[in-house]
């Protein structure tokens, strides 16, 4: 592609894809390419954005993930368009607060980073479908969450969260939250609110009970509890219907609630490495219809 741009008498390309060039720098011949759409720049080995890469304001979506990039211009801002970002797998310890200019953004990457907050400016992405924090070194997340009103899925683990903001039910088109391996003690009863929830995924924290309005999440299809400290199970976990897979691995559980063996969808069931003397009988119906039970 750098070939074909130097003194090509075509008009530049929208789509510019520099992926895994062994780029310390970007090519000077790119500043032709005003009208591009499209800009990925992953896995190369920059550490810094020339100046000129503002300017193309017609951007829907800017890789730069895969880098070695600690500071980011505000000048981010003029992108208005920007739909997609990644600035995964980089070096930033902060961002920089000009979000509320990206009014379209509907996927954000930030993993693999260094970040400790989120700019508040964030809470303004009224479109924003997917939001990714993962590997980083979040101890809390800020209650504004509540505010992304668009957001499918969250995905948050390896970090050192605490607590989760109750606010996370008021998304209630939300559909996956991935919260696993931080240090979470308890998870908040407005949890309760995302009734869409598909998928929740708590696996490798400190969770010793669960709020009893986990029962509300009636579309929940998959619930991972592997490796944490609970002793029971709220009995609401009986209603969840949907529920298809159940992971209980590794906990200190000693009974189960005996509703668990009339849910009707439930695939598969693993209470192994817990401490169980037996199942209820009414554990058999489960089998007996072909769902697998690890014991």
């Amino acid at each position: 592609m750098l070939a074909a741009l130097e003194g090509s008498p075509e008009p530049p390309p929208t789509h510019l894809n520099l992926n895994s060039c062994r780029l310390s720098v970007l090519p000077d011949g790119l500043r032709r390419c005003q009208d591009a759409r499209v800009l990925s720049v992953y896995d190369n080995d920059l550490t810094t954005v020339p100046d000129w890469v503002w300017s193309f304001t017609r951007l829907t979506t800017l890789n730069l993930s895969a880098n070695h990039l600690s500071e980011l211009s505000e000048d981010l801002g003029r992108l208005t368009e920007l739909q997609m970002l990644d600035l995964g797998h980089n070096d930033f310890c902060r961002l920089p607060d000009v979000f509320a200019s990206l009014p379209d953004l509907k996927f954000l990457y930030l993993s693999n980073n260094r970040l400790t907050a989120l700019p508040e400016s964030l809470r303004h992405l009224r479109s924003l479908a997917y939001l990714n924090v993962t590997d980083n070194a979040f101890t809390a997340l800020p209650e504004w969450l509540g505010e992304l009103e668009s957001l499918l899925e969250f995905r948050a683990y390896n970090n050192a969260l605490r607590a989760l903001p109750g606010s996370l039910g008021e998304l209630e088109h939300l559909r996956e939250l991935h919260v696993m391996k931080n240090d979470l003690e308890r998870l908040p009863a407005e949890l309760g609110g995302c009734t869409r929830l598909n998928r929740l995924m708590l696996q490798g924290n400190r969770l010793s009970a669960l709020p009893e309005e986990l029962g509300k999440l009636r579309a929940l299809a998959e619930l991972d509890l592997r490796f944490n400290a609970l002793t029971a199970l709220p009995t609401s976990l009986s209603d969840l219907e949907e529920l298809r897979f159940l992971d209980l691995r590794a906990n200190r559980l000693t009974t189960l609630p005996e509703g668990l063996a009339f849910l009707p969808n439930l695939e598969k069931l693993d209470v192994r490495w817990n401490r169980l003397s037996s199942l209820p009988p009414a554990f058999r119906q489960l089998e007996a219809r072909g769902c697998l039970i690890y014991t």
